[in-house]
Parts: C-alpha cells; sequence; structure tokens
C-alpha cells in the first residue's frame, strides 16, 4: 500500500493501524462510528453483529488513525464461528497498537481472559477504553480500573462512553502519542477501504437484526446480486438476497403478506440512500441456504 505523496517530512506526523479487539458487544462498532462520525460498521445488541475485518480512517491534525474493527472475540464452537474468531485474530499481525474495548457492565467475560492471553505475548502497545461508564456508578468504576490494571500493563487505561462520546478525544490522544511516527497511509477523503456493495449489503442485514426475532440473526447473510446506475446517477436500483437457513426463518423474515420484509428494504432503502446520496430502487428476495453456517462451501462463498 502506497503512502500518499506531498507529506511534509519537517512535520511530526503519526500514521499507524489500530486493531480494536474486545469480547461480543462490548461497543466496538459504536466507538468506530463515533470517532469517524458516520456510520461504518452496522451495530445491534445482538452479538457477533461484527464479522469481517472493517477498516475505518480518522484524520487528525497531526495524525492519521487506520482502524481495524473487529469481530466479538468468543469460544467458537461451529465452522461459521470458528472463521469469525480467526478474521479477529488476524488484524493483530497487521496492528501497530491495540485498542482492547471491555464492556464495564459485564466484568470477566471469559473470551476477555483469551484476550489478555494473546495481547500478553505481544510486543506492541495495547491501550483499554473501558466503555459504556454511562451505566454504571463511579465506585464500580475505580475497582473496575484497579484490577484491569493489575492484569496487564496498559499504555493507558481510559473510561470512555462510545454511545454519548464521553472522553473519547482523551481516548484518541492517547492512541495518537502511541503510533509510530510517519506520512499517512491514505488521501484525506478517504474514509474506508470496503467495497460500496458490501457496505449496502451490510446494512440490509442490520436492518433485519433489528427488526427480527432472536433466533434470525446468527443465520443470516446478505449478498448484493445487482447494482446498476441510472439517470446519470440519479437513481440505483439495487436487487439483494437475504440468505437464511431454514424455512421457518424464511418465513420470519417474510413476514405475514410480506409485510416485514417490506419493513426491512423500506428501513433499509432510507438508510442506503443517505450514505449513496441517490434516489435507491431497493428490491429484496429472501432464499433458504440449507445449514450455509456449517457448509464450508458456503462459507467460501460468502466470503468466509
Amino acid at each position: 500500500m502506497n503512502k500518499t505523496k506531498g507529506f511534509d517530512h519537517q512535520t511530526t506526523f503519526r500514521s499507524g493501524f489500530v486493531a480494536i479487539l474486545g469480547a461480543p458487544n462490548a461497543g466496538k462498532s459504536t466507538l468506530l462510528n463515533r470517532i469517524l462520525g458516520q456510520k461504518i460498521s452496522i451495530t445491534s445488541k445482538k452479538p457477533q453483529t461484527t464479522r469481517n475485518r472493517i477498516l475505518g480512517i480518522c484524520h487528525r491534525e497531526e495524525s492519521q488513525l487506520i482502524f481495524l474493527d473487529t469481530p466479538g472475540i468468543h469460544n467458537a464452537k461451529t465452522p461459521f464461528t470458528t472463521r469469525i474468531v480467526e478474521a479477529a485474530l488476524a488484524t493483530l499481525s497487521e496492528a501497530d497498537l491495540f485498542l482492547l474495548v471491555a464492556d464495564v457492565e459485564t466484568p470477566d467475560e471469559p473470551s476477555e481472559k483469551l484476550l489478555l492471553k494473546k495481547l500478553s505475548q505481544q510486543k506492541l502497545p495495547v491501550l483499554l477504553a473501558l466503555n459504556k461508564i454511562d451505566r454504571v456508578e463511579r465506585p464500580k468504576l475505580l475497582s473496575l480500573i484497579e484490577s484491569w490494571s493489575a492484569a496487564l500493563s496498559f499504555e493507558a487505561v481510559i473510561p470512555i462512553s462510545a454511545k454519548n462520546g464521553e472522553q473519547v478525544d482523551r481516548l484518541l490522544n492517547a492512541m495518537e502519542n502511541v503510533l509510530p511516527e510517519g506520512p499517512p497511509f491514505f488521501p484525506p477523503e478517504s474514509l474506508t477501504d470496503l467495497p460500496t456493495r458490501f457496505i449496502v449489503a451490510e446494512r440490509i442485514r442490520e436492518k433485519v437484526f433489528r427488526l427480527t426475532g432472536q433466533e434470525i440473526p446468527y443465520a443470516v447473510m446478505v449478498t448484493v446480486d445487482s447494482f446498476t446506475s441510472e439517470k446519470k446517477g440519479a437513481l440505483i436500483r439495487i436487487h439483494a438476497t437475504i440468505h437464511v437457513e431454514r424455512d421457518s426463518q424464511k418465513g420470519i423474515v417474510i413476514g405475514k403478506r410480506g409485510t416485514k420484509l417490506k419493513q426491512i428494504g423500506e428501513v433499509a432503502r432510507k438508510e442506503i440512500e443517505g450514505l449513496l446520496e441517490s434516489k435507491v430502487f431497493l428490491k429484496l428476495f429472501v432464499r433458504v441456504q440449507k445449514n450455509w453456517t456449517k457448509d464450508t462451501r458456503a462459507l467460501r462463498k460468502f466470503g468466509y
């Protein structure tokens, strides 16, 4: 990857890759979106919402922080969840520093012990963001800071609220201070390296997560089948397929007389129009792909 031209070598500038790590639902994607000021990584209250490594670029006056949002690390039990955890752990080799995000509401998360073990074997700096401080009392927070500080030698331990932005600037300053010196990797207008089709598919998947029941999310994958621009970009036609594992799940996603699928489509379309700054015609299909989360061929097809 080439660094951008025109960098003033007389200026002290820092740039590097920051791997965001943590247990499922720790708030990693919410934090990334807060930092970037735009939604790049989808969010929901359900675990394993993030399935891929998501890259987001934060441009600051004296630094460029390239964040790698990762799936929540946990004890995987299926081929699908194993691929997800592998994707998260793979970012360890890409990073210049690690940002561990922990949920103060759920201390002693088993997957955090796994992460601490992995991070203790690394030589790169590690910062800790104790997230969701708006939900705990001060005495509990102080106790957590003390116990976490004893668990690993962190460059900094910073309590934050990704939801409301509390202390996020302080966290950014702390990360900037430990980035290596060097020119930016991406031009100033760049926000991510993700293709538009991927972002669109993720926005649709998020709406399925948010608008359906508990059993659906883990079995859902979305693919964009066609993406065409008409009227000189004034209209974009998108056909996408929502893949599920069982007929019963298909019925839930479609809903009575198609009402649920229509709702998913309407909410997703409005958000995609804001993203693409264009009118969008969105057509959704639902397909049963039997047990795709256990099928290695299907996993490869879907990019895992």
